[in-house]
């Protein structure tokens, strides 16, 4: 398992480097991301991308429900997106998006609501698929990741309104506006 970096560690805001090596090394640092990612818990992660674990290179993963299978992307490039946009994460009641190395903040972002994804797989094969739903806006954000830019640009960029996590005089868990 690797321990996740937080804001503000550069490696999250630099672009990272393309993969160009499929060997063990590359497949150690999978494995020891699918155990990071397993083992997140409030929130529970959804995708994880290397520079995430301090590793800039071009590699994420994705694990939308606790059913679905982890799914390895490396050197992805989002080659068409859709004209229809997201309102929020699709499949989520409160719509807000967030990320494990921006823990307790949250935020609106419209995104594409389907894609098509160009990556390769552990072994470097290259695939060409379509993605719709939540798993298109995980990949958006795991991409954007990847590329050195976080969640919380695309939020201000779209003029919406970040939020962190308070709690009220009883203790409940809710949601206040971070005013910048």
């Amino acid at each position: 398992m690797k321990p996740i970096v937080h804001v503000p560690n550069s490696v999250l805001t630099t672009p990272a480097s393309p993969v160009t090596v499929f060997d063990g090394k590359l497949a150690k640092l999978i494995s020891e991301m699918e155990e990071t990612l397993l083992a997140t818990v409030n929130p529970k992660g959804v995708g994880l991308a290397a520079t995430q674990v301090g590793v800039s290179i071009r590699l994420f993963l994705t694990k939308p429900n606790q059913r679905a299978k982890i799914r390895v992307f490396i050197n992805p490039e989002i080659i068409k997106k859709s004209d229809e946009v997201t309102d929020g994460v699709p499949e989520r009641g409160n719509k807000l998006e967030g990320c494990l190395s921006i823990p307790n903040v949250w935020g609106k972002v419209r995104r594409t609501s389907s894609l098509t994804l160009r990556y390769q797989d552990a072994t470097g094969t290259v695939h060409q698929e379509e993605f719709s739903g939540f798993l298109a806006t995980i990949i958006q954000h795991e991409t954007d990741h990847v590329n050195g830019v976080l969640f919380t640009q695309r939020v201000l960029e779209q003029q919406e309104k970040l939020f962190q996590v308070a709690t009220d005089e009883n203790g409940d868990e809710l949601l206040e506006e971070i005013k910048i």
